[in-house]
């Protein structure tokens, strides 16, 4: 059973996985949110939005990224919040901008996230969701109770930074404002059309001078990149929105990214 399908069953609300059955045990890792502050529901997706949940389903984290969990169990547990919402162009995507006098990765384009705490419970069960809603809260300022999730992606591993995340899916089912709650650390907030993200006019191989490469989208002033493309590109091909677009096109990092 993959880590996805121990939380989640299509077309119920989850709040603990099979080894949380036991009351007591449930208890112990409810003490600072209930079962429904971290339930994964399924119910009620527009009908867009299905392909997604049906991929998130089926995809191993081989087929996501070729970086995956040290099989120690070492690495910085976290967490990233995948949330698709419905703005005036259709589907779109939130995303932030690191703020650019950042150590790592200035500049650069993500999604809400960050370490877990003790407090958000588990890493291999809920903990996870709590705190990908958590760190977007934080982030951008949402309202986490209009955030519906309906998926969690296998864990992924980022080499440079040594953590180990698990990608969290959203449904924004009632969409509250957004901004850059502290500048120093996001520089901006914003949400990008899937049609943008799609459209191969807006799509490229960023090429990193260590020799690294992965796909870039070109969208909202920004270039996407590394593990923030990587999973978006993933999600568009295994949910069949991908477009053909030139993969020979290139787009040049430099050391500093």
């Amino acid at each position: 059973m993959t880590h996805a399908e121990e939380i989640v069953q299509e077309g119920h609300q989850v709040g603990y996985p099979e080894q949380y059955a036991d009351p007591a045990r449930a208890a112990d890792v409810a003490d600072t949110a209930s079962a429904a502050d971290v339930a994964v529901a399924t119910d009620g997706l527009p009908d867009w939005l299905r392909p997604v949940e049906r991929a998130a389903r089926t995809m191993g984290a081989e087929q996501l990224s070729r970086f995956l969990p040290p099989k120690s169990g070492d690495g910085r547990q976290s967490a990233v919040l995948i949330l698709f919402g419905e703005g005036e162009r259709g589907p779109e995507l939130l995303l932030m901008e690191r703020a650019g006098n950042l150590r790592s990765h200035p500049g650069q384009p993500a999604f809400p996230g960050g370490s877990l705490d003790p407090e958000d419970g588990d890493p291999a069960t809920t903990g996870p969701l709590r705190a990908a809603l958590r760190e977007a809260e934080e982030e951008t300022g949402l309202d986490p109770s209009g955030v519906q999730v309906f998926g969690v992606l296998p864990k992924l591993y980022i080499p440079v930074s040594s953590f180990v995340v698990t990608p969290v899916l959203g449904w924004w089912r009632t969409p509250t404002p957004v901004d850059a709650v502290d500048l120093g650390e996001t520089a901006r907030v914003f949400t990008v059309p899937v049609a943008d993200l799609t459209d191969p006019a807006n799509r490229a191989t960023a090429v990193h001078p260590s020799g690294h490469s992965g796909p870039a989208f070109l969208v909202e002033s920004a270039m996407v990149w590394g593990f923030t493309a990587g999973v978006i590109d993933r999600i568009l091909h295994f949910a069949g929105w991908e477009r053909p677009w030139d993969q020979d096109r290139q787009v040049p990092l430099d050391w500093r990214a």
